[in-house]
């Protein structure tokens, strides 16, 4: 069968991806360098990023974004070829804050803060950018489940992990690469999935909720902290 596809709209106003899509297909149609195309281009994004949160993924089509922003959908694949494309802009956006905040804890004193204090300032820097990507579960959720944005996935792991293992090491975990990435994918998973549970949360409910998160990773790698110091460089 061949490859290729009809690029005409489908009935709900998007335009059809190939099972394996290709990074073309995620890319913008120009990337924006002009001042204005810059702002239409976050617009849609902006836009998306509500309607993700209004009616879900599954309603979410070309053509009510294009509605929402107020330009013709032909306008909108001006900009991007698809809803995925969007999306697939939107999950860089947030991982390219992820990355902000990352930057700014390694920046900290971490060897001289107490492992409670820095856990807790490090959660709380990481919820606030959960917090401000709207609809963050259902993007989360697409990201893991639509193959074109998996590799949005891959990365955020890859990005956490990475700065995590080297924020172990400035503690004082003094333990190979490999163990403490291994302790940086369960520091990620652990904390990922609370944060996508916390931002729905209010009050005192969420409080809890971050003190239970903030016990049991304190707990953790105080006893990683207690083996390095027994057994250095084991």
């Amino acid at each position: 069968m061949s490859d290729k596809m009809d690029t005409k709209p489908l009935p709900n106003g998007d335009k059809p991806l190939p099972t394996q899509a290709k990074s073309q297909d995620l890319k913008p149609r120009n990337a924006p360098v002009q001042g204005r195309s810059k702002k239409r281009s976050k617009e849609i994004i902006d836009v998306t990023s509500e309607l993700l949160e209004r009616v879900g993924f599954d309603d979410l089509n070309t053509i009510l974004i294009a509605k929402e922003v107020g330009i013709s959908v032909g306008s909108l694949y001006h900009y991007f070829p698809n809803k995925h494309a969007i999306l697939y802009a939107m999950g860089l956006r947030w991982l390219e804050e992820i990355d902000k905040v990352l930057t700014e804890i390694a920046a900290w004193p971490i060897e001289e803060m107490p492992l409670d204090q820095l856990v807790e300032q490090m959660l709380a820097k990481n919820l606030k950018v959960y917090k401000k990507q709207k609809a963050v579960l259902t993007l989360v959720q697409a990201m893991f489940s639509v193959p074109a944005l998996r590799e949005l996935d891959a990365q955020h792991d890859d990005l956490v992990i990475s700065r995590m293992a080297a924020i172990f090491k400035r503690m004082g975990i003094n333990r190979h690469l490999k163990e403490r990435e291994r302790l940086g994918r369960l520091y990620l998973e652990t904390s990922h999935s609370v944060f996508l549970v916390v931002v729905h949360q209010r009050g005192e409910r969420a409080k809890r909720t971050l003190a239970d998160l903030k016990f049991m990773l304190c707990t953790l790698l105080q006893q990683h902290l207690e083996q390095s110091q027994s057994q250095p460089g084991s």
